[in-house]
This record gives C-alpha cells, sequence and structure tokens, in this order.
C-alpha cells in the first residue's frame, strides 16, 4: 500500500526541510533571558537509606552545561545560527564555568552582564538507576542553588540597550523566562517595541506568572502541563476553544502546544491549526525540550518556513531530546536535527510499502 496523498506531500515536505538545513545559510537570532549552569549528578540507587524513606545515591560521575536561555544559545550555534545572547550571571565560579563553556563553542558572550557579588543559579539534577538494570535512568532529585535579590537596574538597562542595539540585522527576538529576573516588565516593553517597529518576530517561553508581558507576542510556546493549567484558569476544557480563546485575549499569532507522546500542535489565529504526531515507540527523558523547540522556530522563523513546516521541524526537534539517552544529548544539533528529520521521513515511507 503506497502512502496517501496527506503523507507524500509531509515526505516531501520533510526532504525539503533537510534541503534546507543543509544548506549553509546562517542568521542573526537576538535572545534575551536567565542564565544558568546545570549539573548532571549520575549513579545507582540500590538501596534505601536506614534512616529515611528516600534511595541512597552511589555517584558514578557527573557533567556540568549551561542552561536555561544558554542552553539556546548554544543550540542556535550548533545549528549555524548567531545567536546573541543576553543576560547576567554573577562574579563567582558557577558564573565564570557558563562563561567559559559559550565561549569554548564560539558562543558570544559579551551581551552577558557579570554581576558582583550575585550567585548564579545553579541547577543540579540527581539521576539514577538500580545497577542490575542496562537502562532506565531517572531524575532522584534537583537541587536549586539562586539568588535571592533582584538583578540591580543599571544592568537590566545595559542588558536591554546591548540588546537593542544588535536588532538591526536580527530574524527574530527570542524572550527566555525561567523567573530569575532577567526578563521583566520595562526590558520587554522597550525590546518588544523595537522589534515590532522592524517587524522583528518575537519567539517567548514564558513562566505563567508573566503572561502580562507577552501581549501581541509573535510565538508563544507551552507545555501540555502548563497549556493543560491555563485551560482550567479559563474554564475550557476543549484544546482547540481554549486555544483561541487564548490567542484572541494575548494577541498571540501562534500558540506552540509541546505534548511529548502526543506530538506538538501550532495553534494559529488566522490559519487553520496543525498538529505533527510524535513518532517514537518509546520516550526516555524530557530534560531540554523546549530549549530544544525554541531553537527549531527560530530557525524556522530565519528560513521562511511556513506554520505547517515549522510544526514538522519542531516536532523533530523535540524527538530528538525525547529519545536522548545521556545529557550530552540534551541540547540540539544541526546534525541531529537532520538526521531526525531524515528518519521520520524514510519511517513515513517504509511505512506504506
Amino acid at each position: 500500500m503506497g502512502m496517501t496523498d496527506v503523507e507524500v506531500e509531509q515526505h516531501d515536505k520533510l526532504n525539503s526541510i533537510i534541503e534546507t538545513l543543509n544548506q549553509d545559510d546562517t542568521g542573526n537570532i537576538v535572545l534575551i533571558g536567565d542564565i544558568m549552569l546545570d549539573c548532571y549528578i549520575h549513579g545507582y540507587a540500590n538501596n534505601l537509606n536506614s534512616r529515611a524513606p528516600v534511595p541512597v545515591l552511589r555517584e558514578t560521575h557527573r557533567e556540568e552545561d549551561v542552561g536555561a536561555a544558554a542552553h539556546v544559545a548554544r543550540g542556535l550555534q550548533s545549528m549555524g545560527y548567531n545567536g546573541k545572547l543576553f543576560g547576567a550571571v554573577g562574579d563567582d565560579k558557577a558564573g565564570s564555568k557558563v562563561i567559559d563553556y559559550l565561549e569554548n563553542e564560539k558562543v558570544e558572550t559579551s551581551g552577558i552582564a557579570i554581576v558582583e557579588g550575585r550567585i548564579t543559579t545553579v541547577k543540579t539534577r540527581m539521576l539514577a538507576s538500580r545497577e542490575s538494570l542496562i537502562q532506565g535512568e531517572q531524575l532522584l532529585l534537583r537541587w536549586d542553588v539562586e539568588e535571592d535579590e533582584p538583578i540591580p537596574d543599571n544592568a537590566l538597562e545595559a542588558i536591554y540597550d546591548q540588546a537593542i542595539s544588535n536588532l538591526n540585522d536580527a530574524d527574530c527576538v527570542i524572550l527566555s523566562d525561567y523567573g530569575q529576573g532577567v526578563v521583566n516588565d520595562a526590558g520587554v516593553e522597550r525590546i518588544a517595541k523595537h522589534a515590532r517597529d522592524r517587524n522583528i518576530p518575537i519567539i517567548a517561553d514564558p513562566k505563567l506568572t508573566g503572561l502580562h508581558r507577552t501581549h501581541n507576542v509573535d510565538w508563544i510556546i507551552f507545555q501540555s502541563r502548563g497549556f493543560e493549567l491555563m485551560k482550567r484558569r479559563i474554564g475550557e476544557s476543549d484544546d482547540s476553544v481554549a486555544a483561541k480563546s487564548l490567542l484572541e485575549s494575548y494577541g498571540w499569532k501562534h500558540l506552540v502546544v509541546l505534548a511529548g507522546g502526543n506530538g506538538v500542535t501550532i495553534y494559529s489565529n488566522s490559519e487553520n491549526s496543525v498538529h505533527v504526531a510524535c513518532t517514537l515507540p518509546q520516550l526516555r527523558q524530557v530534560i531540554g525540550l523546549i530549549d530544544a523547540a525554541v531553537v527549531a522556530i527560530a530557525v524556522s522563523i530565519a528560513n521562511g518556513f511556513s506554520v505547517a513546516d515549522t510544526a514538522l521541524l519542531t516536532n523533530a526537534a523535540c524527538e530528538c531530546i525525547l529519545s536522548a539517552e545521556a545529557t550530552d544529548s540534551f541540547s540540539l544539533s544541526k546534525d541531529m536535527l537532520i538526521h531526525r528529520v531524515g528518519e521520520i521521513a524514510w519511517n513515513l515511507q517504509v511505512s506504506k510499502r
């Protein structure tokens, strides 16, 4: 049995996306957001503690990586795009590591403010499996170290001044809000005005408490849990009705919902919604899912992709993360994404033979 007309069209779109990704074209993307250091401690959890019902982690190794907006910047760099990152770190060891890791991967760091006396946010994840198991590592605990004091106003003003000065050749603006204070009301109002004056699309990955800053943003990204919370907040049970209500209320152009094993759906204010099903037989983890989706959408905007093609690319990017077996795969790369898009196209063709 051959492919249907719809499947042939999707197959051709996937191959066209691969051709575009294989080109050497690059773009400039202004990225404003919170920056942190991620630490992963791996080990075995074979026993429970004798004094409390908690697992005992026997460490085998640990890794460090940049996180939050810095993670997005690294993903953009690996895709061949110049992610101009603007944020803040402290003048501590963790902040120095973030700068070093980014510079080692040729990510521009001149837009990162180093704030004297500030603690750089560090998120440590402890992951383990039983020693008798070959795979199946699970998250046991996340341990956060972060600053309680807000970022000084002069530092925030300087961050947004630099970001605005880099808008002239930007393909899009990304607001990466992890609740650490860089994405604030005054700054977003400034950058949004300058971006709209230049017809530069804005992508936002907002906290639910920061939705008031996202009015008239072009692309909004939610994981399915956040979308469910928003549905309850507005009293709607139907996905499409809720999405339409949110698009109208906030003036968003596109709402992207990442649903893991249920794929990716893009709701638009002037186009039909597009859903792309997840093709993975097994999901392994979700760390870095939103960051990968943000990178895919930014690349789609830079290449002028349609909403349908953006959904295909975003789903493929999410599948790269959902199928990752180790922390070194939690960040999207160009080779990884091209390979995944090719696999989806090939599997679509093979399944219909």
